[in-house]
């Protein structure tokens, strides 16, 4: 068994803009684990400045050798190791998935992987000024979603607040969907104010209102707010089970959304699904900004775990992004994300 390591560095197409800044570039590095003549590729994508193992690239490049030479000795991942590294234990694990399942395209026996059933994603509308958000939107309801995220808490909130007023006054919830996620970008002291405000706008849920590492104050969000609140950031670096589970009491979120990349791989994203269902918890899944290499493989993923009757939008339309992305076989359709086979 040989593992060859890749960097790359991937361009959007338009800046991505959140609460924490903007994005015109992303680094991954692509995993390649060959045995014979079976072949396995990975991608391993950390976010700077939000990824717990997001290192300084040479620091980076040598942590993950330093485990590829372990699986190349042992033939197997060493899962407990490596739960501070979720971008790197995600890319490992797909490319031994993929190495396992070669030549088949199929990582996971389900509807989707097959290319029977499609998986019904929301459409993602980035920051931006008021304008160029609606527009967004109008792109997004035309090409046909009916469930749409839009990134909040950059912008000057009133405009915000207008733009979601202005969706609602157009759009019933009957018509569209929304949900909000402010990637922390509250303050604690205006947060339950802002959410009273967005709520009377038929907000399916905001994802991660305040800043991460707050579990009292987001407890009382989670407890106050008239609306449904999502833990995102906030699982993040809270990698173990027992960790998991205490935090999920206290705050008592109405949703997590997870993130193999951020959130454990996907033995990491398997526990905290576990986890918040004895909870009572609701959960979904979403892209890190991967190339469409990861999103490939979270898309089976969310197949293999939620089912084949997937009937809650998740977030996995990150596909067209770039503008040099890896080609794969996936295709939106209205508001699907299906596999497409060569017959």
């Amino acid at each position: 068994m040989n593992i060859n390591i890749e960097e790359r560095v991937l361009h959007f197409k338009q800046p991505a803009g959140t609460s924490r800044g903007v994005y015109t570039t992303r680094m991954s590095w692509f995993v390649t684990i060959t045995d014979g003549e079976c072949r396995g590729v990975g991608e391993c994508a950390p976010l700077p400045d939000l990824s717990c193992d997001a290192l300084p690239p040479y620091i980076y490049n040598k942590v993950l050798r330093g485990f590829c030479d372990q699986v190349e000795q042992t033939g197997e991942i060493p899962y407990e190791a490596m739960r501070d590294y979720p971008s790197m234990l995600f890319g490992l694990e797909t490319a031994l998935l993929a190495l396992r399942r070669d030549p088949s395209p199929l990582l996971f026996d389900t509807a989707f992987s097959r290319g029977e059933e499609g998986i019904p994603i929301n459409g993602l509308v980035w920051m931006g000024n008021h304008e160029e958000m609606l527009e967004r939107m109008e792109q997004k309801l035309e090409q046909g979603f009916r469930c749409v995220k839009l990134k909040v808490g950059a912008i000057d909130f009133d405009q915000e607040l207008d733009l979601v007023k202005r969706i609602r006054k157009r759009f019933s919830f009957h018509d569209v969907e929304l949900r909000l996620d402010a990637n922390g970008g509250f303050s604690p002291d205006e947060a339950l104010y802002k959410l009273e405000l967005l709520s009377q706008y038929a907000i399916h849920s905001i994802e991660q209102p305040i800043k991460q590492k707050q579990w009292a104050m987001m407890a009382e969000l989670c407890r106050d707010a008239p609306l449904p609140i999502a833990l995102d950031e906030e699982l993040i670096g809270v990698n173990d089970p027992e960790t998991k589970r205490q935090m999920l009491r206290i705050i008592k979120p109405a949703y997590i959304v997870l993130k193999p990349s951020l959130h454990g791989g996907m033995m990491g994203c398997r526990e905290w699904i576990d986890i918040a269902r004895d909870e009572g918890i609701g959960s979904w899944m979403t892209s890190a900004l991967e190339s469409n290499i990861g999103l490939n493989v979270i898309a089976q993923f969310c197949s293999d775990v939620y089912g084949d009757d997937i009937s809650f939008p998740q977030g996995l339309g990150t596909g067209q992004l770039f503008t040099d992305n890896i080609p794969m076989p996936l295709e939106i359709r209205g508001d699907r994300l299906w596999i497409v086979h060569n017959s």
